[in-house]
């Protein structure tokens, strides 16, 4: 067989490309209506789709095709080399969903207040590898963006956003007196500090804070706190106050907590300054029983429950997504469980907080 021969041979023995060569804004057009979970595997087809799954143009035509998602993320505590990191939950090829790891971050401070807005997250704290005590993370390209620094060196402990504005509480040199800084998301400024409660110690329990109706919601271990930014004062909530809610977060201006001691999730509607116990959840907070630790997210308007259990010798995060219906006229919660997968196998971690990105 003759070299040119044998060369014609092997030419159409190689494999065609899988990519149609389409126009590139087909292209881009089509991975825009695709769900984000699945860019991760996208980006090993080529260089050039790992480009286009991390473009601006992408994520402008999802959000003019109105095909962006809630995604939960999580603050993980790693226990074994105390470095905090951020985590995506992600759906797999097989159905099940696990916490991925955002690569190429800086470690996130211990004691900082994080934020969601849209699809970026917002951190605020002493970094141990960046000078700069305020950053933004764009979680559509996982990109770093510093933020002007605030102006007082302070240990955040709560912060959370209404309107634009983040609001943070935590203490300067006296642990024992609270301040308040404001950040707008906006014009990326600081405002001037506002004062907190007599009765507000240093002791708030960090990143226990809930917006609930344009306000507000705190707590220490004697008292919880609220407030109300379009006003600028301080409320209380007795009835909030009945039981110590803690890893609690909000779905359509209710509070959820799991109450690990009655086994129950607890529902609180400050529109009726009433708590209620959500039915339906048995098998899964039977499950959830006896775990180390235990911390409810939310996000696209449902609930993510995430909790430890051991198996043999691993220790396992396992998470489960609920979807909520209100039944008598609002009066009673149901909540249905969607899924529930082991997202995090080994290691020893907790969660330091969950947060609704949107990409």
């Amino acid at each position: 067989m003759s070299s040119k021969t044998r060369s014609k041979k092997e030419q159409s023995s190689e494999p065609q490309s899988l990519i149609p060569s389409l126009p590139e804004d087909i292209i881009v057009d089509i991975l825009a209506r695709v769900g984000s979970c699945y860019y991760p595997k996208l980006s090993l087809v080529s260089k050039h789709f790992r480009s286009l799954v991390t473009s601006h143009e992408l994520y402008a035509i999802r959000s003019l095709l109105g095909c962006t998602e809630h995604s939960l993320y999580v603050v993980l505590c790693n226990r074994e080399n105390g470095n905090y990191q951020l985590y995506a939950l992600r759906q797999k090829a097989n159905g099940n969903h696990s916490l991925v790891l955002i690569p190429s971050l800086p470690k996130l401070p211990r004691k900082g207040g994080f934020v969601a807005v849209g699809s970026r997250i917002y951190v605020f704290g002493r970094f141990k590898s960046i000078p700069q005590n305020a950053i933004s993370i764009d979680c559509r390209y996982q990109t770093v963006h510093p933020l002007p620094s605030m102006n007082v060196t302070m240990s955040v402990s709560v912060a959370d956003i209404i309107d634009g504005n983040i609001y943070l509480t935590g203490y300067c040199s006296n642990p024992t007196k609270m301040v308040m800084m404001v950040f707008n998301t906006e014009t990326e400024m600081w405002e001037p500090k506002k004062t907190t409660p007599e009765t507000m110690s240093g002791y708030l329990w960090e990143n226990e804070c809930v917006v609930m109706a344009g306000k507000m919601y705190m707590s220490d271990p004697s008292y919880n706190f609220v407030y109300d930014p379009k006003e600028s004062k301080w409320e209380t909530d007795k009835m909030l106050n009945m039981f110590k809610w803690r890893k609690a977060r909000v779905v359509d201006d209710v509070l959820y907590y799991y109450d690990s001691g009655w086994g129950v999730l607890r529902a609180y509607d400050p529109k009726g300054s009433s708590w209620v116990v959500v039915n339906g959840l048995e098998e899964l907070l039977a499950d959830a029983r006896f775990s180390d630790w235990s911390y409810t997210g939310s996000y696209g308007g449902k609930l993510a429950m995430i909790f430890t259990k051991t198996t043999g010798r691993t220790e396992v995060i396992r998470c489960g997504e609920i979807s909520l219906e209100r039944r008598r006229q609002g009066k009673e919660i149901w909540g249905k469980v969607e899924w529930c997968d082991d997202v995090l196998v080994g290691g020893d971690f907790y969660v330091k907080k969950t947060l609704d990105v949107i990409v």
